[in-house]
């Protein structure tokens, strides 16, 4: 959600120039270069790894004193064919915080449902592409480990992605 709404703001601040100088940019040299280059701005902002959103979240929440649950935490060292799988269970225990941080009304809730709303668009996604090898645990065959323990997890998982 975050990053596409930082997309839509750049291309709407490079609408705002163009359109109040697009007849003068377009008659000379110059005016040509910064128009290609406008065009090209919005697609390299769209390159980076597009769980970085979820990683800032993650580092935001990962001090919080007021979650206190014990989660799923899948294993960090898992096949390349689990990748998915893996990603899969970190942000269905992350529903878990959310209704977590909703009773308890946590001070990082808007957070963690970044993370949730962000992690489940990315992997709507992937969806087509998801297939499911025999050999990857499901979510509930990883051992419980503290909110801590969770959180550094899938840091570290989601770093890998963004490699």
């Amino acid at each position: 959600q975050k990053t596409h709404l930082k997309s839509i703001c750049l291309q709407y601040q490079l609408y705002l120039l163009l359109n109040s100088h697009l007849f003068c940019l377009l008659k000379n040299e110059k005016g040509l270069i910064i128009f290609f280059l406008c065009a090209y701005v919005p697609k390299t902002a769209a390159g980076h790894c597009k769980w970085a959103e979820v990683l800032k979240d993650l580092e935001r929440i990962k001090t919080s004193k007021d979650i206190d649950v014990s989660l799923y935490t899948a294993s960090t060292d898992e096949d390349k064919e689990c990748r998915e799988p893996v990603i899969r269970c970190f942000f269905l225990e992350t529903k878990v915080i959310l209704q977590e941080c909703l009773i308890k009304n946590c001070s990082k809730t808007q957070d963690v449902l970044n993370i949730w709303k962000n992690g489940n668009a990315s992997l709507e996604n992937d969806k087509l592409n998801s297939t499911r090898s025999a050999k990857c645990k499901e979510c509930e065959e990883y051992e419980e480990k503290n909110f801590t323990e969770f959180i550094q997890s899938f840091v570290r998982v989601i770093q890998k992605e963004c490699k």
